[in-house]
């Protein structure tokens, strides 16, 4: 029996990249061919790993749309789509909220409240927000009310120095983090494996798990370490995406072409 078919949903990089929102650095130029060049060669990666490549509308009105993470969930059981913090980015949901529909039951974060892609980290039905400037508590509480009938429960996260919890940890694996310890407490997600990055690499904590085996930026010394840890990396070079704030989990929404199953009748867990 063939495994289920892994969907990667990504957006060519819009050609105003350079009107993108920043929070955490100046902005700077960014080198369009080469910023296009290394998305390319993401996407490549992505095709080695087994994933199938589905292709959003290019959406040149929105700077930051190349970044498709932040616009939407996908569990095994249910897709939510969000709302992110920044109002310029409102534009971007519905694309991916339909190419997303044929392959799960879809709801969505109601107008007000935020809560961007790139502030959840998933393990298993533990879904932790980061409590940052483009997720609020409100946005926290209404994806908890989505996804509690399907058994998951959502903790709130402190993160500082950073834009997206994503960009302190991610996982690695079922019950596996890699995180900055200076971004974030590695303590409040309670998994078994827990490995820091260098702390000479800051921004190497943001790695994309695909099929058993990770992608991650250019960081010589955390890569090592993953590697005699018994990972299996792929480095890849993202830095003129970089420069608009972007990381590798940003760049694509990855999830198997299946369907989910009936929410139970679970009580909801609390929103922590």
């Amino acid at each position: 029996m063939e495994p289920p078919k892994q969907i990667a949903l990504i957006r060519a990089i819009p050609s105003t990249l350079g009107d993108c929102e920043l929070t955490h650095q100046p902005r700077v130029h960014i080198d369009m061919d080469k910023a296009r060049q290394q998305h390319a060669a993401y996407s490549a990666l992505l095709i080695r790993l087994g994933c199938t490549i589905k292709h959003l509308p290019v959406l040149d009105d929105h700077p930051d749309s190349v970044f498709v993470e932040d616009t939407i969930l996908v569990l095994p059981d249910i897709a939510v789509a969000l709302r992110p913090g920044a109002s310029s980015r409102h534009g971007e949901v519905s694309s991916v909220a339909a190419a997303v529909s044929p392959h799960r039951p879809l709801t969505t974060i109601a107008a007000h409240d935020t809560i961007d892609g790139g502030d959840l980290v998933v393990l298993g039905h533990r879904v932790f927000v980061g409590l940052s400037s483009r997720s609020t508590a409100a946005g926290m509480k209404q994806l908890q009310d989505h996804i509690a009938p399907y058994g998951y429960c959502v903790t709130g996260v402190p993160i500082q120095h950073c834009l997206h919890l994503k960009s302190a940890a991610t996982a690695i694996g079922n019950e596996a983090i890699l995180c900055n310890p200076k971004w974030v407490d590695p303590s409040v997600f309670g998994a078994r494996t827990i490995i820091e990055c260098d702390a000479d690499e800051p921004h190497a904590a943001n790695v994309l798990h695909v099929n058993d085996e990770l992608v991650a930026p250019v960081a010589p010394k955390t890569n090592q370490h993953l590697r005699a840890e018994g990972f299996t990396v792929h480095e890849l070079d993202l830095s003129e995406l970089a420069k608009a704030e972007g990381a590798l989990t940003c760049c694509s929404v990855i999830f198997t072409a299946s369907s989910g199953r009936h929410p139970s009748d679970e009580r909801s867990p609390a929103v922590q």
